[in-house]
């Protein structure tokens, strides 16, 4: 590993005389911001998401060899899984942040929770970057998390890049691949290679962008092959195989869809490479070619118009909160999207929501549970700073005289929904503190009784749950005891129009974190008689919000 992965590539020393200091910080903020490249990666579980994640930080030099999302069969845990019910469950059950140089780039990668029922976490992390890696299980196709999450990133706009991944295993047809994404996800696509074969017949890739074949050797290096001495490999191109390939690819050349770097920034064309994770195989072609072409960090929507990168002034927006990464310290990390301008550690900056001004003294590069010091950051880098207890999810922290606020992140509404008591009453301080700080960090959303102030959780699925009994054990050493009240459909009340006689067991009344009151309908019985009961009584569908929000 390098000892040093910090700097964030400092300002040079040299003095502009013909421009003035302004111009020139402008100018150097420019420079650092074209330099970035910050994506996230998604798929279906088990597509290969962690995996090829590993192999970047190997192309990175941040790691020495990769740990795969397997790892506990082996000893080897994946860099990207921290938390230890992920190197023992073999998931990823919470978003992490890599960063790292690459060919003159600086790349965030945030690699996100595959696993449905963490969902929400990975639609708060889509928010915080600038393009998306998904990635298809050649062997599967197009899975139903993968569709969840592409919806996400087409209401945001954001640019998806495809790696089909698996392709040293027998599975579907590249072309049957191809028409699958244009039809399942209504997106063009455009392969940027074409594989010769796949499982054991696996012959490698023609690389359309570099103009050359990359020969698959096993576990050897690559071979790379220039299109026009391809006939001198006679042994390769007289295989039926790679004949084959040949022909499909002179197909796709006449009948497939222009390429369009245009489209792909407004996420209407997705360019495709094939290749295996695990091999590895196609993914230094991939992430070569991906850092040419993926966006530099956009301008942001605000309260006060639309704010771009290289503005002076530093802002910013926190995602994502993340307690007890060091169960020793019993810290809070808040992860920061740089959204404008340039971070200097020791800085003062002001929550906008509270006007409350902080020093950021402890500021971060993280990766998984490693970090180091950051003494600067632009545009575009996430980084970790030390949370005191102020800071909310969502929070735009400004650096200037600004009084914006960031866009509101998406809150989606949960589908199952628990009480939860402490299993020891004599703890209920530290069950208090647990609920407040993983209630927080996002983990899950926390409801109050009207009735009897009881603690109700809500979450999108029942690893959730598991996930967070698991680290009230082990972090606040407290157990806790379940009551399921099942899956139910959430509503929203304007307050005016609270009636609690109105409600009961089936018709759950609630409130919030923000003490805003909804109803737990039991089922779409409910929720209907209810409406024909009461017409006059509006009930806010937050998923229909939040999808509006995002597509205008």
């Amino acid at each position: 590993m390098k000892e040093n992965h910090t700097n964030v590539n400092k300002i040079p020393n040299e003095i502009k005389t013909n421009t003035n200091e302004g111009d020139f910080m402008t100018m150097t903020i420019q420079k650092e911001v074209n330099k970035r490249k910050t994506f996230a990666i998604i798929s279906h579980p088990d597509a290969g998401k962690t995996t090829l994640t590993e192999k970047l930080l190997l192309y990175g030099n941040l790691i020495r060899s990769a740990g795969t999302v397997k790892g506990k069969k082996s000893g080897k845990f994946a860099t990207s899984d921290w938390m230890e019910i992920e190197k023992q469950r073999g998931i990823s059950v919470t978003s992490s942040v890599m960063n790292f140089s690459y060919q003159g780039a600086q790349v965030n990668i945030l690699d996100t929770p595959g696993h449905e029922d963490f969902s929400e976490d990975t639609y708060r992390t889509l928010t915080a970057v600038d393009s998306v890696v998904m990635i298809i299980d050649g062997t599967k196709g197009i899975e139903a998390q993968t569709i969840k999450l592409f919806k996400v990133c087409r209401m945001r706009g954001i640019p998806i890049f495809t790696f089909i991944n698996k392709m040293d295993r027998e599975g579907k047809e590249p072309l049957e691949l191809l028409e699958e994404i244009e039809e399942v996800l209504d997106i063009e696509t455009y392969p940027m290679n074409w594989p010769a074969g796949m499982g054991k017949r696996f012959l490698g890739i023609f690389d359309r962008y570099e103009k050359q074949f990359v020969k698959f050797n096993g576990n050897e290096e690559e071979t790379y092959i220039p299109f026009h001495e391809l006939d001198q490999e006679v042994e390769l191109v007289s295989q039926p195989t790679f004949e084959a390939a040949r022909d499909e690819l002179e197909l796709v050349e006449e009948a497939g869809d222009e390429f369009s770097l245009d489209a792909i920034l407004q996420g209407e064309q997705t360019p495709v490479f094939f290749g295996s994770a695990l091999a590895p195989f196609g993914v230094q072609t991939f992430f070569d070619t991906f850092i040419s072409l993926a966006p530099n960090p956009k301008p942001r929507k605000s309260t006060e118009g639309v704010i771009q990168p290289d503005n002076q002034e530093f802002s910013g927006f926190i995602f994502k909160i993340q307690a007890n990464m060091n169960p020793a310290h019993r810290d809070r990390v808040a992860f920061l999207r740089v959204c404008s301008g340039k971070f200097e550690r020791g800085m003062s900056v002001k929550v906008a929501r509270t006007g409350k001004v902080i020093k950021l003294s402890q500021s971060q590069q993280i990766v998984a549970s490693t970090r180091d010091t950051i003494d600067e950051a632009y545009a575009g880098d996430i980084i970790g700073i030390y949370d005191p207890n102020v800071y909310q999810i969502g929070d735009t922290l400004i650096g200037g005289k600004g009084k914006f606020e960031y866009d509101e992140l998406p809150q989606f509404p949960p589908e199952i929904y628990k009480k939860v008591t402490a299993k020891n009453v004599m703890k209920a301080k530290q069950f208090r503190k647990g609920i407040e700080q993983l209630v927080q960090e996002g983990a899950i959303q926390l409801f109050r009784g009207h009735r009897d102030e009881s603690f109700i959780l809500g979450a999108v699925g029942e690893l959730q749950y598991e996930v967070f009994q698991y680290r009230m054990k082990n972090e606040y050493n407290v157990e806790v005891l379940f009551e399921t009240i099942g899956e139910r459909i959430p509503r929203w009340l304007n307050r005016e129009q609270v009636d609690p006689s109105l409600f009961d067991e089936r018709n759950l009344l609630v409130r919030d974190r923000e003490d805003n009151f909804l109803v737990l309908f039991r089922n779409e019985f409910a929720l209907n008689w209810f409406k024909d009961k009461h017409p006059k009584i509006d009930l806010i569908d937050l998923f229909e919000v939040n999808s509006y929000d995002q597509t205008t």
